[in-house]
């Protein structure tokens, strides 16, 4: 069993932000490697912990045969980190998908890269029950620390059970829960499931839900178990939405531990700054059409910015919403204190310089 490595560890339970790392197309959809490195060189320059490729956010379709774009993005980020040469630990996830096969075959090109863990997703996968789900990530934790994921059904997920959470948290190589299904109900399912374990002090969570981010991180969970009170807290994220305007997400992250900490910001400052947040996510991931145009919402924020040449995804269809361009507009209008594009344009010519 591949062990995770105790700096990695350390600063994965002391929380960080975490970007869904986007694809960057050209005109044509085919991968353009100069901005897909740029999108990388972005995220470590702006302060993030990690970095989360193949997931959601760099869209599924990578994986098709005919597309053959898994192990090319997954590399890509690899060498523009490993070429950083940061002095500081970095957190490498890598999304896994599909049956056993298929996921422990994602597992070890994963591991081989130096990949430090993997975001096993459920999505797709609605014929297993949940025991054979449990048996799956067994299977893949073999290979990979596990970073649990619970995705919205609206994003090709499923429901889990606090029964499926409880079993999932008692595996021994899993480290950390994405809670992504954008329901407060089925968040404190895995929150219970895992502050009931025996392991609840290994198992690091995190929020994925992009409609409730800085609620989720500010709250301190506190239930009854066994006879005692245990808490818990949601340390970091990994989120689409911090696949944009990341060096703010970052900023917001530390606000709220000195929150938590010091009273400084206040709770009710940072509140209020979550709804705006909210506002945001709601014009680019475009929850009223059942999030149809959410990865071209990030692509178009990433454009406006110059890392992305445009909106292009690799499924045709995939475009903004009617009227999503007008709700990006009107939040870019609302909310300029929480857009990183000053930043970006003073970096920018970097970002985008040929050096590997």
């Amino acid at each position: 069993m591949t062990s995770l490595d105790q700096n990695i560890k350390s600063i994965l339970h002391e929380g960080v932000a975490i970007p869904a790392h986007p694809l960057a197309l050209s005109a044509n959809r085919e991968l353009d490697e100069r901005r897909q490195r740029a999108l990388t060189r972005y995220y470590m320059a702006s302060g993030a912990g990690g970095v989360a490729v193949g997931v959601h956010s760099t869209q599924f379709e990578i994986r098709d045969k005919q597309i053959g774009l898994l192990e090319p993005v997954l590399r890509l980020a690899m060498e523009e980190i490993k070429h950083a040469n940061l002095k500081r630990p970095f957190i490498k996830v890598a999304g896994i998908v599909g049956p056993v096969e298929q996921a422990i075959e994602e597992a070890r090109l994963a591991s081989e890269l130096g990949y430090d863990l993997g975001l096993l997703s459920a999505g797709g996968l609605g014929h297993m029950s949940e025991k054979d789900l449990i048996h799956r990530a067994e299977k893949v934790a073999e290979h990979i620390p596990l970073f649990g994921f619970y995705l919205q059904p609206s994003a090709g997920g499923r429901l889990l059970s606090y029964d499926f959470w409880k079993d999932f948290a008692e595996i021994p190589n899993v480290h950390a829960i994405k809670m992504a299904p954008f329901n407060r109900y089925q968040s404190l399912d895995v929150i219970r499931a895992v502050i009931s374990s025996e392991r609840h002090k290994e198992i690091a969570l995190y929020t994925g839900n992009d409609d409730n981010i800085v609620a989720d991180l500010l709250t301190t969970y506190r239930l009854y178990v066994n006879g005692e009170y245990r808490e818990k807290d949601i340390v970091g994220g990994l989120l689409g939405h911090w696949a944009v305007w990341t060096e703010k997400a970052v900023k917001l992250l530390e606000d709220v531990k000195k929150c938590k900490q010091t009273g400084n910001p206040s709770m009710a400052e940072l509140l209020t700054l979550g709804i705006q947040i909210t506002d945001v996510n709601a014009a680019i991931f475009d929850p009223h059409n059942h999030f149809h145009g959410c990865i071209p919402g990030i692509h178009e924020i990433l454009r406006r910015q110059g890392l992305l040449e445009g909106r292009w995804c690799l499924n045709p269809a995939e475009e903004l919403s009617a009227g999503q361009m007008e709700e990006i507009d009107r939040v870019y209008r609302s909310y300029p204190h929480l857009n990183d594009d000053a930043f970006v344009e003073k970096h920018l010519e970097d970002f985008l310089a040929v050096k590997i």
